[in-house]
């Protein structure tokens, strides 16, 4: 008996400490409010691609819950606030969303959260009262399922639900939500599922810029912020507002509750009043926000917490409405191209260097035009790999290039190979039509594009994805000697 016992306190521990080893993680939004986005199953791939590992959606939606199965990418699902009154008002209607939206595809496609409404207190027609009995009939209805503990429902907020942000140490819920916002902490605290908020710099910075400076919502300043009432110092806006809410939930003697960022983000244009949103701040504020966040650094009020962040969005969504910046905050145009360069690992050592490794004297490159139909785009990049004398290889299958393999994204690459061949001029991106010039590096991942005076781009992707392979051996090395690890201290206690 006592064995028995002593066996199962022990595979409680072990899983509770490799619980604990997870650390933080940086996911994406997938957000659709677009009309030329890719299919779901082509998303899919991209995501793999980018070794994005955890992904938002907004609803349920079938085809992408089915596009993402066995891919081992972690999904939020949501239900919108148009649906909270039916799921509010009925156990049944809760029922069967579970059992016709999501059983379904679970486990194949690994469900980890599902939120409950989306900002509400945001929403014209507020539907704040909805929320908590909504998210009760969720959570009973998987326990009925024997899911209750595998995936956790929570809501999203935005920053507004706080009247006061600073100081952090002065963090305070608006008052006006108090009638709903107590017991939805308590149901947070009761099933152990995380406060959701949206953190956005960006708008603080945008509306403020006499208050708050470009540096300190960029994670970039050299200053710091001092709060008068703990003396904590603050280097950038993030983590002053991830502890206002902190400290506001401590406020109401909520200290249990763990705090997730649901979106934040920078957009890389925007209309010509809003300065700020260029590619160049939206790559610094990303590639610093993925790396304060994967090195486990955790705020001034919480040093070390875990924090799971999502990034907002993946694709630009050109049907949202609003100032040009609101369609302007994806990783990813619809084409599958990037942005700007960002690696996803925190790391920097592939993709964020490559702006400065393969910088051109001219700072052009040439790639397919959006325009051109398919049929010239394929007749000329048959010609750019054959008369063209271009070197392709690095655009066949599992080779650095090939992903994603399309038409546009296959062109680019053969297309800018020959202008850089050629002396970089206007004619030599001409292909009928079919080629533009661009400033902007479309280098991505471990798929260097040449630039003037070199031919060795495909040595560079051997080398970067070389480099890639050993940093991912080195990882798993890391792993395998930590579970070794717990293992031995598990059989030790046996």
């Amino acid at each position: 008996m006592a064995r028995g016992f002593r066996l199962i306190f022990a595979t409680s521990l072990l899983l509770t400490l490799l619980g604990l080893c997870r650390g933080s993680t940086i996911g994406v939004c997938y957000g659709r409010n677009a009309d030329d986005l890719p299919t779901p199953d082509k998303v899919a791939q991209l995501v793999q691609l980018h070794k994005i590992k955890y992904l938002r959606i907004y609803d349920s939606n079938i085809q992408v819950l089915k596009a993402f199965a066995n891919t081992g990418v972690e999904l939020m699902i949501g239900i919108s606030n148009s649906d909270l009154l039916p799921f509010s008002q009925f156990q049944s209607n809760a029922d069967t969303w579970l059992r016709n939206s999501i059983l379904p595809y679970y486990p194949a496609t690994r469900i980890t959260h599902i939120t409950v409404g989306a900002e509400v207190t945001e929403s014209p027609n507020n539907a704040s009262s909805m929320v908590v009995p909504a998210m009760k009939n969720v959570l009973t209805a998987l326990r009925k399922a024997g899911l209750h503990k595998k995936i956790k429902v929570s809501s999203t907020h935005s920053l507004g639900i706080l009247s006061r942000s600073f100081p952090p140490s002065a963090g305070a819920f608006n008052s006006s939500h108090a009638f709903f916002l107590k017991p939805m902490l308590e149901f947070l605290a009761e099933n152990q599922s995380p406060f959701m908020v949206d953190i956005y710099p960006y708008y603080a910075y945008r509306d403020s810029p006499n208050n708050v400076s470009l540096d300190y919502a960029l994670f970039e300043s050299s200053s710091e912020v001092i709060d008068p009432n703990t003396g904590l110092l603050y280097t950038n806006m993030f983590d002053a507002q991830i502890d206002a809410l902190y400290f506001a939930l401590m406020a109401l003697n909520f200290r249990t509750i763990k705090i997730m960022v649901t979106e934040t983000g920078w957009p890389s244009k925007g209309s010509p009043k809003e300065t700020a949103a260029t590619p160049d701040n939206a790559q610094t504020y990303n590639t610093n926000l993925i790396r304060h966040v994967i090195n486990d650094t955790g705020t001034p009020a919480k040093p070390g917490e875990d924090l799971d962040v999502y990034i907002f969005s993946l694709f630009n969504e050109n049907r949202k409405s609003g100032l040009e910046s609101e369609r302007n905050w994806g990783l990813f145009y619809p084409d599958q191209t990037s942005v700007y360069n960002l690696d996803m690992t925190g790391k920097g050592a592939v993709t964020m260097t490559t702006e400065t490794n393969v910088t051109s004297s001219n700072g052009t490159w040439c790639i397919a035009s959006s325009t051109a139909s398919e049929m010239d785009l394929q007749n000329a990049l048959d010609w750019a790999c054959g008369p063209g004398n271009v070197d392709c290889s690095a655009i066949q299958p599992s080779q650095p290039c090939f992903e994603p393999d399309n038409v546009v994204s296959h062109a680019s690459f053969a297309f800018n190979s020959y202008y850089q061949q050629n002396g970089a001029t206007d004619i030599a991106c001409g292909f009928g039509g079919s080629g533009i010039k661009v400033n902007k590096n479309p280098s991505y991942d471990n798929c260097l594009y040449m630039t003037t005076g070199s031919n060795k781009t495909a040595a560079s992707n051997a080398t970067t994805a070389l480099a890639s392979t050993t940093t991912s051996s080195a990882a798993n090395a890391l792993f395998a000697w930590t579970l070794s690890c717990l293992l031995m201290a598990l059989l030790s206690f046996l």
